[in-house]
């Protein structure tokens, strides 16, 4: 019996320590995303998007395929100088084969603190993003003011 629990035991640690190194791993994934994006390296954080990829943006009309996106935001990366979100508490989950995974986190950005999710797939060329989403956080004290805001700018917007 005690040579079932010593494997057992072996076993379990082998688990755990293989799914922190994958944690480890697309934490540099998103941090070295993230800093590409800082250093308008266009290269790097394009390629780091699966080629089906959707990146969502904080407009309402911001769903862009990944052609789209690059389409969009490479004259920024092309004038060195894209954007620069510091991420922090961030919440990570891997499936159990550790060939998918999904996260939150919270962003320093120039429009104030932001949220950021995504869905990360584990392929040939290592992690990819499927999907990213970029959100404005409201503190939920001002949200009516916010929401007049809004409604104020959409009814100044309408052709």
């Amino acid at each position: 019996m005690n040579r079932l629990r010593y494997i057992t035991l072996l076993l379990l640690l082998s688990f755990t320590a293989g799914a922190q190194q994958t944690e480890k791993e697309i934490n540099q994934f998103i941090d070295q995303w993230h800093l590409a994006a800082s250093q308008a390296n266009g290269k790097a954080f394009f390629e780091s998007i699966a080629d089906n990829g959707v990146y969502i943006g904080t407009d309402a009309k911001e769903r862009w395929t990944k052609t789209e996106f690059v389409s969009f935001a490479m004259p920024y990366f092309d004038k060195g100088k894209a954007w620069d979100f510091k991420p922090y508490d961030r919440d990570l989950h891997v499936t159990s084969d550790e060939k998918n995974a999904w996260f939150s986190e919270l962003l320093t950005t120039w429009m104030g603190v932001c949220r950021g999710s995504g869905v990360l797939r584990k392929t040939k060329q290592g992690w990819k993003i499927e999907q990213y989403h970029l959100s404005v956080t409201v503190p939920n004290e001002i949200i009516k003011d916010f929401i007049t805001l809004v409604d104020a700018y959409n009814q100044h917007t309408k052709p």
